[in-house]
């Protein structure tokens, strides 16, 4: 129980104005916490669960020469993981700023245009199939980096729109993931986006937990 309004009715039902300021900053710190979209516990799963599934492929492909494809168990896992990551994502972010409007709040289309990109993205990899591109950049490069760089790129500019510098910096540095992957071979590139992924989203955690234990001792 929340002791406020006992600490209220002891004074006649009125707050004074140092009790009035505290719950301000109580209210405050709460609400800080409450709307971040993407909690550090959410973003600590999520880079531990890029570098299982994209670790796992690239222990199914690294042996390949040529280079084919990853085995067949491993595929199921990355688009699992890619539907529960994308799903979950949004589940938390929209619970965390129900009831909240402007900025804060993920609009609808932000949330449609984030699942097109993601659609295209594959789509244009059945068009790679279809046309007989070789398999180290069907199976392998495309798959590994393209979706890191289209979704970070395209992410990083709906935050800077909405001038949340934070969160376009942490979809920058994923679509660099990507960026660099494409220096590693056919099979490499799997590996470098499942570390640059857990890199990137532990570090992110660590910056928003500790800034909200800032705002809690300053508070």
């Amino acid at each position: 129980m929340n002791p406020t309004p006992d600490t209220a009715a002891d004074n006649g039902g009125s707050l004074n104005p140092q009790q009035a300021a505290a719950l301000l900053n109580q209210t405050v710190r709460q609400a800080r916490r409450q709307l971040e979209p993407y909690p550090p516990w959410l973003m600590v799963i999520r880079g531990f669960g890029a570098l299982v599934v994209y670790g796992g492929i690239w222990l199914s492909v690294r042996g390949q020469h040529p280079y084919a494809y990853p085995t067949a168990a491993a595929v199921p896992g990355a688009i699992a993981f890619a539907i529960a990551n994308t799903v979950a994502t949004f589940v938390v972010a929209r619970r965390a700023t129900a009831g909240v409007t402007g900025r804060t709040r993920l609009r609808t289309s932000e949330i449609v245009a984030s699942v097109a990109l993601w659609i295209g993205a594959f789509a244009i990899m059945g068009v790679l199939i279809g046309t007989g591109v070789r398999d180290s950049i069907t199976y392998g490069l495309y798959p590994a980096c393209a979706p890191l760089i289209l979704a970070g790129l395209s992410w990083a500019a709906i935050m800077a729109v909405r001038g949340e510098w934070r969160r376009s910096g942490t979809a920058i540095a994923i679509a660099i993931a990507g960026i660099a992957g494409l220096f590693a071979g056919p099979a490499g590139p799997w590996l470098v986006a499942g570390v640059g992924i857990c890199i990137v989203l532990i570090g992110t955690a660590a910056v928003v937990a500790r800034r909200q234990r800032v705002t809690v001792c300053h508070d």
